[in-house]
């Protein structure tokens, strides 16, 4: 999983998000200074939600040796319903704050997108110690016996 990647994406992505929302509403104040300011918060809070929340599904996955694609099919549909369920009751519960709104409609969307570009990473096969001896010997069978093709 390339999580730096990720991360700089999801963190450009939510930035922009927010920033879009938040400008919608009128305001006299110069913005440029809340944009500077927010990246750090926004960078952070980012980082914590991927890591704490997408990454955890597909780390174990690995351990069972799926792939990217059989996660995001077994475990994206409920984590999608679970975030949406969790975004609006966070977004009705704050009277339609616009501050509140953006943050929660940037995460959800942040997310989702996270859980696609980390499904869409080609997956290099390691092995692990839990891999069979049965898995590495029909590798070797097949490198040294050419018939059996």
């Amino acid at each position: 999983m390339n999580i730096p990647n990720n991360l700089g994406k999801c963190i450009v992505l939510a930035s922009i998000m927010f920033w879009i929302i938040v400008s919608s509403e009128e305001s006299s104040e110069p913005i440029f200074f809340f944009v500077v300011l927010s990246s750090i918060p926004i960078a952070l809070v980012v980082s914590a939600t991927i890591l704490f929340t997408v990454c955890p599904f597909f780390w174990n996955g690995r351990h069972k040796n799926r792939t990217n694609v059989e996660i995001f099919k077994m475990y994206f549909p409920y984590y999608s319903i679970a975030i949406f369920s969790l975004c609006t009751i966070g977004i009705i519960s704050s009277d339609f704050n616009i501050y509140e709104t953006a943050f929660y409609v940037s995460a959800f969307f942040t997310t989702n997108f996270s859980w696609i570009w980390f499904a869409k990473e080609p997956l290099t096969y390691t092995y692990t110690q839990n891999s069979t001896t049965n898995e590495i010997q029909n590798k070797e069978n097949i490198k040294n016996n050419p018939v059996s093709r």
